[in-house]
């Protein structure tokens, strides 16, 4: 795959939070670099509420390497859509 950019891998980190929670993914809300690659923060829609002001969002954390295999992931808060994470 070679070296990521921030755009790769805040795409890569989208793809594979998304498979693994088998959720929705909103956007990426954080890419940075990270000591063994790229740190990538991924808001996801927990459960879809009516209205969708009651959404359940979610902020996951992954960490990748510089080839954008998954070395980690954490969901790190949850909350409902308009309060922030």
């Amino acid at each position: 795959m070679g070296t990521l950019t921030a755009v790769s891998a805040g795409e890569a980190g989208v793809k594979l939070i998304s498979g693994l929670t088998s959720k929705e993914a909103e956007g990426v809300t954080l890419v940075e670099p990270a000591e063994a690659g790229w740190l990538v923060v991924v808001e996801v829609v927990e459960d879809r509420r009516i209205p969708s002001s009651g959404d359940i969002l979610a902020l996951y954390e992954a960490d990748l390497d510089k080839e954008g295999n998954l070395l980690s992931y954490r969901r790190k808060a949850r909350y409902r859509r308009g309060t922030g994470g």
